[in-house]
């Protein structure tokens, strides 16, 4: 069995982010904004496979956010989205993002299970605690309004699962959420496990993340205060015996020249920003969200219209390729990557920012 590609290996970790949503990661308008087709995915991952990149992420979601694109309203399922990937490549590990309120363990355990055996090791899990209000309240469910009710069940729904792959005896679960008779989780992981990728925003998620996770995410928004944020959630694993490693999320408009880059990202985000889309998005994070600081989010509102508030690599290929550098100086293991066209515009990243990377060390 081969080296799963976000376990081996000490490069810089390169991934996309939401191809799997509308429009990506960019509230925008214009008609050629990255549109979430199969087809477009599918199309993606093989490049994606063939120049080397190490992952996908997708986002899952069950309503949009409304405004003249209702972005994120067209979202494909994250858990069938990476079995059909899996099946189509060869190296690059697919996650599938899942929503501990609306999946039980039990059959997200055999799902992985099973998408894990479709790609011979490179399936990986990342654990939504949850945080859109408006998509409990559709889905018919409660958002608890405290961190702790949602992360203690959290960590309970992720115990029966870790249970469920290690077990080879049947066994009974009598937890305060999960309650379970003779089960027993078969098939398993190839390994026994996959990499695990949660948000550290609270306090609270935090603890889980540290206690149960090979990957944080968290934004990059001021490197110094990165930097410092990632020495505690590697301090904070370590005193519990685990070595994380955090990513963040950056989005791409890389030109031949800066002026193109600035052109074409006033162009989306500012002329054609869905500006009604990124208010709703904002105001939900401000309301049961901690995935970014709250006394950094008013200051970053204009990001959001530009890939969700993600990391700006905006310009030439070198101030794109410098950009990666700081965020591996600042001690980010890897980032995910968003383009408004990810199809059109990753191949122009790969031509000519990939060899940048290689050259200097981190690829």
């Amino acid at each position: 069995m081969p080296n799963h590609p976000m376990l081996s290996g000490d490069r810089f970790r390169l991934g996309t982010f939401s191809s799997n949503c509308s429009s990506g990661m960019t509230p925008t308008k214009i008609a050629g904004r990255w549109n979430n087709s199969w087809d477009n995915n599918l199309k993606l991952a093989k490049m994606l496979d063939e120049a080397g990149i190490d992952f996908m992420l997708p986002i899952a979601r069950w309503i949009g956010y409304g405004g003249e694109t209702d972005f994120h309203g067209g979202v494909l399922e994250t858990m069938t989205w990476a079995a059909g990937l899996l099946a189509a490549t060869k190296n690059i590990a697919i996650f599938a993002t899942i929503h501990t309120a609306a999946n039980h363990p039990a059959v997200v355990a055999k799902q992985i299970a099973t998408i894990d055996q479709i790609g011979h090791g490179r399936a990986g899990l990342n654990i939504v605690a949850g945080w859109n209000k408006p998509e409990y309240e559709a889905l018919g469910l409660t958002l608890p309004d405290d961190h702790e009710s949602r992360y203690a069940y959290a960590q309970e729904w992720f115990d029966l699962v870790q249970k469920l792959w290690t077990s080879d005896q049947h066994f009974d679960w009598q937890g305060k959420y999960f309650k379970a008779h003779k089960i027993k989780g078969d098939p398993k992981p190839m390994r026994g496990t996959v990499p695990i990728i949660n948000a550290a925003g609270s306090p609270q998620g935090r603890e889980f993340a540290t206690d149960n996770a090979n990957f944080l995410f968290t934004p990059a928004i001021d490197l110094n205060r990165s930097k410092d944020e990632i020495a505690e959630l590697k301090a904070q694993a370590r005193a519990k015996g685990r070595e994380v490693n955090v990513l963040t999320f950056a989005h791409v408009i890389c030109r031949p020249t800066e002026a193109e880059a600035q052109e074409f990202l006033k162009f989306t985000a500012v002329d054609n920003a869905d500006t009604e889309a990124v208010d709703n998005l904002v105001n939900l994070q401000f309301a049961h969200a901690h995935s970014f600081p709250h006394d950094l989010l008013a200051q970053i509102k204009h990001l959001f219209a530009m890939g969700h508030g993600g990391f700006p690599l905006v310009g030439t290929p070198d101030q794109v390729a410098t950009g990666i550098l700081k965020l591996h100086a600042t001690g980010f293991a890897g980032t995910t990557l968003s383009f408004v066209d990810y199809v059109e515009e990753f191949p122009y990243f790969r031509d000519t920012v990939l060899p940048k990377l290689e050259a200097a060390g981190i690829r």
